[in-house]
């Protein structure tokens, strides 16, 4: 059975002899045997167990707490739920430095296809990255409350053709109306737009907005702050007031 000196062992885990030491003064970690000289000699056991000491100390565990926790019945349950939360918390901010890279990705490919720009275009690009997910979610809400009418929609079309059922259709059409005013007003409220040339974020009139000449990504509009007259970038704007 191996066993390992003081220095070997704060070698193997990483540590300096003085730390091996004091956890050994403050109980933490008691060598298995003293040679006839008394030095300290640590086996293969206090080996794993100081690697465990160690990860906990990671973990930001105070010594008390270490010392608390290694006296229990079953400390490896304990360690266990421990190290669970601890992969959840690295896994979590894998997913988030991921998210980071493809923001960072997107923001370069965006760059690209700028010709000149300044830190308020950046910022401006940002800022429609920032409320990508969000309008994404605003598109997605609006498709899945328009199915229902979609389907009563062609379905009135289809007894009409084939039954010569009209009244469905006229339900339809009276279910239609509210319905567009509706989305129209919702789509409103959610987003907003940004003047290429102040890069203020603003969100027009109603009136402006609903006969504006658009395209998927933009809708030519008056700036509230400078007056300008232009295709204006559309981002989330549920946030303003």
């Amino acid at each position: 059975m191996s066993q390992y000196s003081t220095g070997e062992l704060a070698k193997a885990c990483g540590i300096t002899v003085r730390t091996v030491q004091f956890y050994d003064r403050k109980g933490i970690l008691v060598p298995s045997s003293l040679t006839e000289g008394g030095r300290r000699l640590y086996s293969e056991e206090d080996l794993k167990m100081m690697k465990i000491i160690c990860f906990l100390r990671d973990m930001g565990l105070s010594l008390d707490t270490i010392g608390q926790l290694l006296k229990e019945e079953d400390p490896g349950s304990v360690i266990s739920v421990l190290l669970e939360q601890q992969e959840q918390l690295l896994q979590e901010e894998i997913d988030e430095r991921r998210d980071q890279l493809d923001r960072l990705a997107e923001l370069k490919k965006s760059l690209k296809n700028v010709a000149s720009f300044s830190i308020k275009t950046i910022g401006d690009i940002a800022a429609v990255m920032e409320g990508k997910k969000k309008l994404s979610a605003v598109h997605r809400n609006m498709f899945l409350s328009a199915i229902p009418l979609g389907v009563l929609q062609w379905g009135s079309i289809l007894l009409w053709i084939w039954k010569g059922i009209w009244w469905p259709f006229v339900v339809w059409a009276v279910l239609a109306i509210p319905y567009g005013i509706w989305a129209i007003r919702y789509y409103h409220r959610k987003v907003a737009y940004i003047c290429p040339q102040c890069h203020e974020v603003f969100r027009p009139a109603m009136k402006e907005f609903f006969f504006a000449n658009h395209t998927p990504k933009t809708r030519k509009l008056t700036c509230t702050r400078c007056g300008h007259r232009g295709f204006c970038v559309e981002t989330y704007g549920g946030d303003i007031q």
